[in-house]
């Protein structure tokens, strides 16, 4: 791996961090860029958030940036910066060196001090690749401080602990599921030793508030590479602090439209998802969208002896919902999955399905959901071995879908209605105010600029004027131009989804 330096990384340092290191500076403190941030700038990645260490206290911080904001107990103070339009630099945050003492609960220091010196706050850091300090001097003359050979396990693409193993899980049990998700996330491998210790205090994880877990394994789905994530987990022994139900899909043998089992589909659904890069909530119920088979599965020689899992939509849906809930995702996010879940298994043979059963389907998971489930469908197909990611019973589905969501070409569209016309021409309801109707759209589909207010009530006094045969014969000519409009806009949607 090419290993920048100092003054190549320079560049890559946004404006307003470099400003926020030079008033700290300039006020006679040190100050270093340091953490993730350094990490991403040597192996050319862009940061997705800038860290700040220094040996001003917090109250010495907050005298250098009087519009930051303090409110925790370990010195983190977060400097506002209203001109940036990059969300990531709308707060820089800058701790001060720091000093932890024992972590009796196994999640975080009993006492906080401060400190002078900046070995004191790198050797308290989890991982090497993350104890890396940049002192960007004036541009020309900055130096790194990397007193655990962090550079070196970057350029070996290797996740070690700073110092011993054992004793930095011991002082937050996370820190073993951040091991397996930064290698994940960098595509790099858990040294030896750590492994080891993680093996031996995998069960810290009991510790751990779920709503960590889940930002953990949440980061572990959106990297490129979920299913090395998920199969690392279950490797180490901790996907049971995650997901136990995932588990227990290992073994679970399918019938022949499959060429793997449950636990295999899955992750090969999920990852063909990051390869697409689908959001979150995709991935998720690509993940768990059959996660009810092992809980259905059913073997009758009236089949051939081959599994059924008949309910496991239903079923999975209210395991998915268990899941999230346990990893307190918020409801919003809850909701869309599960109802991925419930209807996955939609019926899609082209020669039997109807239009109305597309509506229903349409329905029961919303417009605004609709083509997130057929990602999901998509994603499924490819998970159970099949080559072809978008077959002619899909395109032919997708066709459909969009037929039945189209603004249909109606009376609806005109900008006047029934009552408008029996307002303006004092006529009682009956046929005539649907002949005028149908009139006016034939006009306004020759000319859709005629499609306002003002003309179409004009034009309605002049219709409603005319005997009921010939207003019928207008009517019935803007029905057949209707209709063949109609034809035209579902020929366009089929040519478009080559069906």
């Amino acid at each position: 791996m090419l290993m920048k330096t100092p003054k190549d990384i320079d560049f890559s340092i946004p404006e307003i961090v470099k400003q926020t290191v030079y008033k700290l500076k300039d006020a006679g403190f040190e100050a270093y860029i340091v953490g993730g941030c350094v990490r991403d700038m040597l192996i050319g990645r862009k940061p997705k958030d800038w860290d700040l260490t220094t040996d001003a206290t917090p109250e010495e911080i907050q005298g250098v940036f009087p519009d930051s904001f303090y409110e925790n107990k370990y010195g983190t103070v977060g400097v506002k910066n209203e001109t940036e339009e990059d969300e990531t630099l709308k707060v820089i945050e800058v701790t001060p060196y720091r000093l932890e003492s024992d972590y009796s609960d196994n999640r975080r220091p009993d006492n906080v001090t401060f400190s002078k010196d900046i070995s004191d706050d790198l050797q308290r850091r989890d991982f090497t690749v993350n104890a890396i300090a940049v002192d960007i001097g004036d541009g020309s003359k900055g130096h790194i401080i990397d007193l655990y050979k962090g550079q070196e396990d970057l350029a070996l693409k290797t996740i070690r602990t700073v110092g011993d193993a054992e004793d930095r899980f011991k002082e937050d049990g996370l820190r073993i599921l951040r091991a397996v998700r930064l290698a994940t996330d960098l595509s790099f491998v858990i040294e030896e030793s750590t492994q080891n210790a993680i093996l031996k205090h995998k069960d810290l994880l009991k510790n751990i508030a779920k709503e960590r877990i889940r930002d953990e394994f949440v980061k572990i789905v959106m990297s490129d590479n979920p299913l090395i994530g998920i199969v690392s987990c279950e490797k180490l022994g901790i996907l049971k602090y995650i997901c136990p139900e995932l588990e227990i899909a290992i073994g679970v043998t399918q019938n022949q439209a499959h060429a793997y089992d449950v636990w295999e589909h899955l992750l090969r659904t999920v990852q063909h998802s990051a390869d697409k890069g689908f959001g979150l909530e995709i991935r998720l119920a690509a993940l768990f969208h059959d996660i009810g088979k092992p809980k259905t599965r059913h073997v009758t020689r009236e089949k051939g002896d081959e599994p059924t899992f008949y309910g496991h939509d239903v079923v999975g849906e209210r395991i998915t919902r268990k899941i999230l809930e346990d990893l307190k995702f918020s409801r919003e996010i809850i909701e869309k999955v599960a109802k991925f879940v419930r209807w996955h298994m939609f019926f899609s043979d082209p020669d039997l399905i109807s239009l109305s059963a597309v509506r229903r389907m349409v329905a029961n998971v919303g417009k605004d959901n609709i083509w997130d489930l057929m990602h999901v469908r998509e994603c499924d197909r490819i998970g159970t071995g099949r080559p072809k990611e978008n077959p002619y019973r899909l395109r032919k589905y997708k066709a459909m879908i969009e037929q039945v969501m189209h603004d249909p070409v109606s009376v609806g569209m005109l900008k006047i209605d029934g009552n408008r016309v029996m307002e303006v021409t004092h006529e009682t309801p009956g046929p005539k105010i649907g002949f005028v109707l149908h009139a006016l759209l034939e006009e306004v589909m020759e000319d859709p600029s005629l499609n306002t207010p003002e003309y179409l009530e004009t034009k309605t006094l002049e219709l409603i004027k005319l005997d009921l045969s010939e207003l019928k014969k207008l009517s019935d000519q803007g029905k057949e131009l209707q209709e063949k409009a109609e034809q035209e806009v579902v020929k366009e949607i089929r040519k478009r989804h080559k069906v």
